[in-house]
Parts: C-alpha cells; structure tokens; sequence
C-alpha cells in the first residue's frame, strides 16, 4: 500500500499526500455486517477539496469524509481512485476503507478560515458519505454540526439509509443555510439492484428515506442515476422507476446514464462478461468513443424521463446558482488540496 508519499506535514512541493504511515491505524471487525472488510483510519491534512476548473459539475467544493465504499456497485466511478495508493480498484474498493477520522474537527477549523467564503459544500459525490462504515465512525454528524453553525450550504448525494440518523440536525441546518438532499435511485429492478449495487439499500428503501425528509420539511429530488443500458433503460422499467420516485414525494428527477471510466469500466465489464456475456459487444461498440454513452444515447433517455416525470408531475432538477455567504475578506491559507470529482 502506498502510503509512504502521502506525508502529513509535507516538505517539499512534490509531497502532496493527505496523510502519513505512523497517521495510519488499520482495524477489522467481527461483526456480520463489517466482516471481511478493513478501515484505515487516518487524520488527514485538508478536508476542503476544490473542484478542478474544468469539471461540470455545479458546485467548487466538496467534501469526501470516506475513501472506497461497501455498496459494493459495479459501475462506481471512484474506484479508480483507490489505485492512487495501491489498493485494488475492484474488490479492493469495496472492503478496504480509508476513513478520515479527524474530518468534523478539520472542517470546523477550515470554516472558520478567514479566507473561506461560505461556498456551496457537496457531499456523497465521490463514495457515499452514509455508506455502512457511517453507523461505526459517526462522522457526518459533526460534519454537518460545523455546516450548520457556519451558515455554510451544502447539499448530500446519497444511497444510504442512515442520512434519517442525522434527520433532526439536517432540519436545523436547513434554518439557518440552504440544504439540498438527493437520493440516488436509477432503477426500481430487484434483480438488477441484488447484482449491480450488492451492498446498498433496496430502492424501495431509499425512496422511503424520500418520503421520510419530505413528511419532516426538507425537499429531496431523485438523481436518477445510473440509467444502465440494455438491462435498465427499457421503456416499462423507465416508467415504472418513475412512477416510484414522484410517489415518493421527491421534489425532482435528474436522469444520469451510466458512464465507463478507467477503473470502473475494467471491473464492470468483467461483470458484464460473466453475468451477460452476450451484452459484451453491445457494450464495446456503446462505449467505444471513451467513457460516455453517444449523445443521441444520453438525450434519448434524458428526454423519456422528463416526459415521464411531467405526466407523473414532478419535474428536472434545478441546477441554481448556490448561495455564497459573505465573510471577512482578510487572507488565511484554508491549505485544501484538488481532487478529481464526478457524480457516478
């Protein structure tokens, strides 16, 4: 494992780690639910991560308290992240978790930088930030304590359950910031969820947890994400995922078609070959431009769904401009560090 370059107090500027081997201590479980799996706990340097210039995405910041992720989904993006140390990107990715055990306080202290502008946070946008080593290190509560008593917005992407936990400071943060909350739920499958997305709750289950925030006042939209190609995007599964999410209550649905990046694509395809192998060609020739499905591909699936959510009445998600609150302009180094970012 490479943790040798990831220094906590870097010296030069080719050190640009997060973390350094003593920072590291490395547990297993006995428990049913952990069994199998090992955390890394370490304190890390910055928790702020700028996203780079580049990017889509709508928003600057994010903050990501977990690294890999026993949801287990076959097309996770993030799994080419764990190679950055060493760790295997497929089985690896899932039962080998670095957890920033230092993050509430790191967070606290890099809001209260002078420097810092009270910019729109993402969390869940890398690995799910409730995924099950939540219920064991209970990070996100003093995550969003910190959010809450900045004023900072923020927004959570997530698949887990475990977000109603921290149901009663969400409410509260939502009082004094803007708070935007999604669930993620690309297909209402029981089949293709049991082996696409082993680790995670039922879809059903996640839309309760839609259902649940908006009974107690806080809006939730649907990421829509991802729509699978050949085993997800029929025209009567479309309908019938769409149907579940507006009888949730979600606020909106955002559709996202799966997309195959370096690391990621290795591992899904492999599970595509022994699952579907007659979908292996199918899948070359969808995906042999890079990444991306074909844009004809991606609108066509984009323009169903927002057909389907106006006859069912909810609509596409709104992508505003996040609130910035204003803070003394004074410098102060918040010292965060770039990291790659993606949605799925």
């Amino acid at each position: 494992m490479r943790w040798d370059n990831l220094v906590e107090n870097p010296t030069t500027a080719g050190d640009t780690a997060l973390f350094g081997t003593s920072a590291v201590t490395t547990r297993t479980f006995d428990t049913p639910e952990f069994r199998g799996i090992t955390f890394h706990e370490v304190r890390a340097r910055s928790i702020l991560n700028r996203v780079p210039g580049a990017s889509r995405m709508p928003f600057e910041w994010t903050v990501n308290p977990y690294r890999g992720c026993t949801h287990a989904c076959v097309y996770c993006f993030a799994r080419k992240t764990h190679s950055y140390l060493d760790l295997d990107t497929g089985l690896g990715f899932d039962s080998q978790i670095v957890v920033k055990i230092n993050a509430p306080e790191l967070l606290r202290r890099q809001l209260a930088s002078r420097q810092w502008q009270g910019a729109h946070i993402a969390m869940g946008t890398n690995v799910d930030c409730y995924q099950r080593a939540e219920g064991r290190y209970r990070l996100m509560p003093g995550i969003i304590s910190a959010l809450r008593d900045h004023a900072n917005p923020f927004s959570i992407l997530t698949k887990g359950t475990l977000i109603l936990r921290d149901l009663d400071l969400l409410r509260q943060a939502a009082q004094v910031t803007e708070v935007g909350i999604s669930v993620s739920v690309g297909f209402t499958d029981p089949e293709l969820w049991r082996t696409v997305e082993p680790g995670t709750p039922s879809p059903e289950r996640r839309l309760d947890v839609v259902r649940t925030l908006t009974d107690h006042g806080i809006g939730c939209g649907v990421l829509m994400a991802p729509v699978i190609p050949f085993l997800g995007d029929h025209p009567d599964q479309l309908r019938a995922t769409v149907r579940a999410i507006a009888a949730s209550g979600a606020t909106s649905v955002t559709p996202l078609v799966l997309h195959l990046r370096p690391g990621a694509r290795e591992w899904f395809m492999a599970w595509v070959a022994e699952h579907h192998p007659h979908l292996v060609r199918r899948y070359e020739r969808l995906y042999a431009e890079g990444a991306y499905a074909p844009k004809w591909y991606q609108r066509r699936i984009t323009r169903h769904v927002h057909e389907l959510a106006a006859e069912f009445g909810i609509g596409p998600a709104d992508r505003g401009v996040p609130r910035r609150i204003p803070m003394p302009p004074e410098p102060d180094p918040v010292g965060a560090e770039p990291t790659q970012l993606t949605l799925l």
